[in-house]
Order: structure tokens, then C-alpha cells, then sequence
């Protein structure tokens, strides 16, 4: 009885475990420019690639409602040289 009541929490912890990795990349959403941003605490960016011209970043961070989204905009590249 105790295997059968381990393998039972021990499947229902897996799936919790898998539905929250499921639910924890949320979608890149592209910048407009004008669009009002509800930013409260920024959690990463990524790096701009070594190429000379525009290349897309990604920013994540919590809005006001505590929400987590991904913003998608163009930088330029830290490969230029003077």
C-alpha cells in the first residue's frame, strides 16, 4: 500500500513539475514603437549578437500584475568597429 501511495505523489509531482516548465516560456511579443509598456521589474535581456547591423533581443520581465512577458526588439549588433 505505501508503494502504491509513493508512486501515486511521486507521478503527481512529476506532472506539476512538468506543467510548470510547460507555462514558463511565454511568447515573444514584437515592440511597436508607442505601445505603453507596463514593465515593474526587468528579469533578463539577452545579448545582442557580434554582427555589424540590426539583430533582435529578447527582454523578459514582470508587469504590474505580476505577469511574466517577453519583449522582442531590434539593437545593433556588438560587432561594428570605428
Amino acid at each position: 500500500m505505501k508503494k502504491i501511495l509513493f508512486l501515486a505523489l511521486s507521478l503527481t509531482a512529476s506532472l506539476s513539475a512538468y506543467a510548470q516548465e510547460a507555462s514558463a516560456a511565454p511568447e515573444a511579443t514584437p515592440y511597436v514603437y508607442g505601445v505603453h509598456l507596463d514593465i515593474a521589474k526587468v528579469i533578463n535581456i539577452t545579448e545582442a549578437a557580434d554582427v555589424c547591423g540590426p539583430v533582435p533581443v529578447q527582454m523578459t520581465y514582470k508587469n504590474s500584475h505580476g505577469d511574466t512577458r517577453v519583449l522582442e526588439y531590434s539593437v545593433i549588433g556588438r560587432g561594428c568597429t570605428n
